[in-house]
């Protein structure tokens, strides 16, 4: 039974990788912790993946410098084999405050048929009852100066509330673009992991049937040695 270099536990069949089959970089990294590590000893499976993520760690820091938390966040998914697909609109709905709730309300309402119609529907009214229905008496007499001031204090609302709805739409979108981006750098990561693991079974493979036709060699050598002396 072979045993792991690194925890000096016994591995299991077929989850033993020797160091002449390890990258150049990945046998560096672990080199560097464990000085004595040869090209003959081994290594598990999980052992050699640790390594490969924190190779993969060290390019990243190489080619853009200090990690940002954004990089970190996908680095440590991972580190954890967890998954990064998440409902970020609950996420982001369950951040907002009260006043910000509001504002995409009267945002959504104030941008709405509804709201174009309720209001047009109230502006007539109010004109008729102050040219029609209160001709001698009206409250609010042509050219209606206080229909004016309430339709200017409206807009007067309306915008900042609207722009608050706006703002808060483009904080939105940066999130869910920042998701996007973690997930398609996790996908890239895993892909490469995923190519390591593949050219190490092609090798073992590779092995493993040069050693199956040496030993029909083997037989054959033996065979017509029998044969000869007959």
């Amino acid at each position: 039974m072979k045993i792991s270099h690194i925890s000096k536990k016994e591995i299991s069949k077929g989850e033993d990788i020797i160091g002449l089959d390890i990258r150049e970089g990945i046998f560096n990294l672990i080199k560097s912790d464990f000085p004595d590590f040869d090209k003959d000893d081994f290594i598990t499976i999980d052992e050699l993946n640790q390594y490969r993520r924190l190779y993969l760690t060290s390019l990243i820091i190489q080619e853009k410098g200090e990690l940002a938390l954004i990089d970190r966040n996908v680095l440590e998914a991972i580190k954890n084999n967890s998954i990064l697909s998440e409902n970020i609109q609950d996420e982001i709905e369950a951040e907002l405050t009260f006043g910000q709730r509001l504002a995409d309300r009267v945002a959504a309402f104030g941008g709405s048929w509804t709201f174009i119609i309720t209001f047009f529907s109230f502006i007539i009214f109010w004109m008729l009852v102050n040219i029609w229905f209160l001709a001698t008496k009206p409250f609010d007499p042509f050219p209606f100066i206080l229909l004016n001031l309430i339709l200017s204090c409206l807009a007067a609302i309306q915008a900042p509330i609207i722009m608050m709805s706006q703002n808060r739409q483009e904080q939105k979108d940066r999130q869910r673009g920042e998701h996007d981006y973690k997930i398609n750098l996790k996908a890239e990561l895993e892909i490469k992991l995923l190519s390591e693991k593949i050219d190490h079974l092609l090798v073992h493979q590779n092995k493993k049937l040069l050693e199956i036709q040496e030993v029909q060699t083997d037989y054959l050598e033996d065979l017509m040695k029998e044969l000869k002396k007959k």
